[in-house]
């Protein structure tokens, strides 16, 4: 069985949890900073685990995790 590639625009975007989650970035951060309020800049730290469905897609383009 030939292995499976690995999409590398998933690789450098999604990273998974030890439980088999999928974290990702937040949306929203790359410019503009100045429109957003201080709350919103603040709430928008870090990352955010994705939704069962999105991650379901996620997975099947990293196959090996």
């Amino acid at each position: 069985m030939p292995k499976l590639k690995t999409k590398s625009s998933a690789k450098k975007r999604f990273r998974l949890t030890a439980k088999g989650k999928v974290r990702r970035q937040q949306a929203g951060k790359r410019h503009g900073m100045i429109k957003r309020t201080t709350k919103q800049i603040r709430e928008h730290r870090g990352t955010k685990i994705m939704s069962e469905s999105d991650s379901k897609i996620i997975k099947k383009f990293m196959p090996y995790g």
